[in-house]
């Protein structure tokens, strides 16, 4: 296991001693320093970490709202560090894993990192990317071994983990790194790839008619077609999708591929 981390702390001895304690772990990887708040959102916005160690008190924006700002389902494993143990409770609240004070000791920071791999590691937390390399492998098993597609998918969410029943989703929409998956009235974050769903789900049930969007071909209602090149689907709660030519050919012929736009 190798923690992608990032460090957020104002305070260049504050960032060097955390550097130094963390250097001692061979699976933790630090892959970015942010000074302040503006910096650390910039960051997590742009790339996939694992663990952030994130003070609250800096310039810019506070630790509190830089999780606002980032969104909670898509922030890493958050270990909070400062040196006012009086922010622990609300710490908590907004499901940081863990809160270190200032001068970071050395043993409290192993726990810490403890605490961090099993939540990482936990059967919840995996269950999901488990389902996932399963079917994938099935791909490439060959031979006529029907493939099974998942009934329900487990999505992590803080401290809470629940359940999705595939044919409720309507829609799936790309978001960075995670998916976006709309059932109802609710949404739902998975860290998994737009790709990686459109390889996983029945393609017979999901197709993907755009780069960002895959669809539930039982709640398509309606196919607007704009030209040669472009349309929409309205689906059954009103909902217009973006459709690309091959997203067209995608929902014509029942299957997935890959889609340039």
């Amino acid at each position: 296991m190798t923690l992608k981390t990032l460090i957020a702390d104002d305070e260049p001895l504050a960032r060097e001693r955390l550097r130094f304690l963390l250097a001692s772990d061979p699976e933790v990887e630090i892959v970015e320093e942010c000074r302040n708040g503006r910096e650390t959102v910039a960051a997590l916005k742009s790339r996939s970490v694992d663990l952030v160690f994130l003070d609250i008190q800096m310039p810019g924006n506070t630790g509190f709202e830089v999780i606002e700002q980032v969104g909670p389902v898509h922030m890493p494993v958050t270990v909070f560090v400062t040196a006012y143990s009086s922010y622990a409770v609300r710490a908590f609240e907004v499901h940081a894993l863990d809160y270190l004070t200032k001068p970071v000791e050395t043993e409290r920071l192993r726990a810490a990192l403890l605490h961090v791999k099993e939540r990482i590691a936990s059967k919840a937390a995996l269950t999901t990317q488990a389902q996932l390399n399963s079917f994938f492998e099935s791909l490439n098993k060959g031979g006529d071994e029907p493939r099974t597609y998942p009934r329900r998918i487990l999505v992590p969410n803080g401290t809470k983990d629940c359940f999705v029943t595939v044919s409720e989703i309507e829609w799936i929409e790309a978001a960075d790194y995670y998916a976006r998956l709309h059932v109802g009235s609710k949404t739902f974050m998975l860290r998994e790839t737009i790709k990686q769903l459109s390889s996983a789900l029945d393609p017979k049930r999901f197709v993907r008619i755009h780069r960002s969007a895959i669809v539930n071909v039982d709640q398509v209602r309606e196919i607007l077609r704009e030209g040669r090149t472009e349309g929409w689907v309205v689906l059954t709660s009103g909902q217009r999708l973006k459709m690309s030519k091959t997203g067209w050919q995608n929902l014509l012929a029942g299957t997935t591929g890959s889609v340039a736009g």
